[in-house]
């Protein structure tokens, strides 16, 4: 299959050998002088000449929704995959369908994530609890912490963005939330301008108590979820591989690459039932909309 990259940053790079590891052709829409891969210097260009059967978006979150405009105007209706978070603000209106376009919330395809939904088929949820946290400084190392895109709110930058999955893991499993109420922002003496800190609580349609927490400060790395239903209590951590259910645990230690190429796999085939789909992504972001201006304004704030 060609597959068509549109930004080749650390995530277009890491897509794109995934890709040609499994047997993919791959060109990229990039002016990146490390790409070593066939380049295009606009979306039009890209799409016309090379043929895509597949497009990737994983340039700047700030240039996502100008970056699927342009895709949409040369007519293209083969599947489009848009990194997350989808965009860096809800777009007032969307002029073309989104039915081909998806999100890439790759951690849905954790075997530890596929198991918790297998578990909690039928079940009645009381209370779930997520969690996320590493130090921003030790994310790349040996790179400048306050260079990175992170670090800057105007670039997509901050927490709720940036560690969107664990928003994308409560809806995905626990249903769309109802109302959120939530304290953040930029608590911290990390040299940044966006969120270091925002602490989350919703309900959500199949839970009616969930809190989320996400940070860029913890020294030690933290990632996983609790989740409490009937007869059933799942406590999974995603630093150590365990999952506990109820008395019992299981280990689940993939390999690094493992989510983004069930990903790939999904993309490349005809089953994308597990894929963030556009509409899910953009509800993630209104989550996230929703939990900025409870924040500022101190209140809970209601899904419209």
């Amino acid at each position: 299959m060609n597959v068509l990259i549109i930004g080749y940053g650390s995530i277009g790079e890491r897509h794109a050998r995934i890709l040609t590891s499994h047997g993919h052709e791959v060109a990229c829409v990039t002016r990146n002088p490390k790409c070593s891969f066939t380049t295009y210097i606009d979306v039009a260009t890209g799409i016309t000449e090379f043929q895509p059967e597949l497009i990737i978006i994983s340039n700047r979150t700030i240039d996502h929704f100008d970056t699927m405009n342009e895709v949409a105007a040369t007519g293209f209706s083969k599947r489009v995959l848009i990194e997350k978070p989808i965009f860096d603000s809800v777009p007032p209106t969307i002029s073309h369908t989104t039915d081909n376009v998806f999100t890439a919330y790759n951690l849905r395809f954790h075997p530890m994530v596929q198991r918790t939904a297998e578990l909690l088929q039928g079940k009645t949820i009381h209370s779930a609890r997520f969690h996320v946290g590493q130090y921003l400084p030790d994310w790349r190392p040996g790179t400048d912490y306050t260079n990175c895109y992170s670090a800057h709110r105007s670039q997509g930058g901050g927490v709720l963005r940036d560690l969107s999955h664990e928003l994308d893991l409560a809806l995905w499993l626990l249903g769309p939330w109802q109302r959120v109420t939530a304290l953040g922002g930029h608590f911290s003496s990390l040299q940044i301008d966006s969120d270091d800190v925002f602490s989350m609580l919703l309900e959500c349609d199949r839970c009616p108590a969930v809190s989320i927490h996400m940070d860029y400060l913890n020294r030690v790395p933290r990632r996983g979820f609790e989740i409490n239903a009937e007869e059933l209590s799942i406590h999974a951590d995603f630093i150590s591989g365990h999952l506990e259910i109820n008395a019992d645990r299981e280990t689940y230690r993939p390999e690094r690459d493992a989510t983004y190429e069930a990903q790939i796999q999904a993309m490349t085939s005809d089953n994308v039932s597990n894929q963030c789909t556009f509409e899910e992504g953009l509800a993630v972001l209104q989550l996230i909309e929703a939990a900025e201006k409870s924040a500022t304004e101190k209140t809970w704030i209601k899904a419209s």
